[in-house]
């Protein structure tokens, strides 16, 4: 995802069709809005491995708590997202592969997306993984706008994904491209690069002499799902695997149909904080080496997500 630090502008967050069902209403009532002190959390025990093949390689500080402390948005299902009160899919999945490598567990804690990347740089956590994009702007601290708002952060590239378009069940208004949202109105996550893409989307229409479109934006995307159900929107956007992933499992599949743009495929990132090298290289040589073994491929596959698997990590790749 993205938010003012914006995502992407043509791609951002990806949630994947799944085994599995998560209705909009039960993502509503699990996850919430929340801050950085919500209680859906992972539980690891703090107990670090010293024998693990990169533990060398962590932060000291690290290596003595045993735990990297990792900001997320569990509300974007397959990603992330609670389950029996556990923060769940693709992201701590891959998580625990990584653990495997350097020796130290990932204690996953849920906030409010827009506010991720800041709660990480006051230190609240030490990096984040929320199906993140790597875009410039973020890496170089800006918003929307182009404005300096922050230092930036670097990212260890995990995972591509590309745009998809979620219309209700029937596709009543006959949405094929982003170029069918002209004059209508649109529900994204409010943060996200596809509230930025949105915008870049209306003004096409404008210059088209299509009409611009209506953006409505959400704290979370399942609030943007609940608007386009209700039909005061035509459609949310947001990342090809998770709008396939609500089109299958949203009210057993009766409630959405999802419309994929491949040609924009974008990278998400982990998150990390531009002065903390050392951990941002030691995740990359980690990811490296699951992605080696074969553990990456399978927590992806798990959540049928395979499509968006990266053949090697890579730091600060994005656009």
């Amino acid at each position: 995802m993205t938010a003012s630090i914006t995502r992407r502008t043509t791609a951002a967050r990806s949630r994947i069709a799944a085994v599995g069902a998560i209705a909009v209403a039960g993502a509503l009532i699990l996850t919430g809005c929340g801050d950085q002190t919500d209680k859906a959390s992972t539980a690891p025990s703090g107990t670090a491995d010293s024998s693990a093949p990169l533990f060398s390689k962590l932060p000291k500080k690290i290596q003595d708590a045993g735990v990297i402390k990792v900001g997320t948005d569990a509300t974007y299902a397959p990603m992330e997202f609670t389950e029996g009160g556990k923060i769940v899919g693709v992201d701590p999945d891959i998580a625990a592969a990584l653990t495997k490598q350097l020796g130290v567990q990932f204690k996953f804690e849920s906030g409010t997306f827009d506010t991720l990347i800041g709660s990480m740089q006051t230190g609240r956590s030490d990096l984040v993984m929320s199906s993140l994009t790597d875009t410039k702007a973020r890496q170089e601290g800006l918003d929307d706008k182009g404005a300096k708002t922050g230092a930036g952060v670097d990212f260890v590239d995990y995972f591509s994904s590309s745009t998809g378009i979620l219309v209700k069940k029937g596709n009543p208004e006959g949405i094929k491209t982003l170029d069918d949202l002209c004059g209508k109105k649109v529900a994204v996550q409010r943060g996200t690069t596809y509230e930025t893409s949105a915008k870049d989307q209306s003004e096409k229409c404008k210059t088209a002499g299509k009409g611009e479109i209506g953006i409505e934006s959400f704290p979370t995307d399942a609030e943007a799902q609940t608007r386009v159900k209700a039909g005061g929107a035509v459609a949310d956007l947001n990342d090809s695997p998770v709008a396939a992933y609500i089109a299958q499992t949203a009210g057993g599949g009766n409630d959405f149909e999802a419309i994929a743009n491949p040609t924009d495929a974008g990278l998400f990132g982990i998150a990390v904080d531009k002065k903390n090298t050392e951990l941002r290289d030691a995740l990359k040589e980690a990811l490296d080496a699951v992605i080696k073994d074969g553990t990456y491929k399978a927590a992806l596959d798990k959540w049928n997500a395979g499509s968006g698997a990266v053949t090697e990590a890579k730091i600060n790749a994005g656009s």
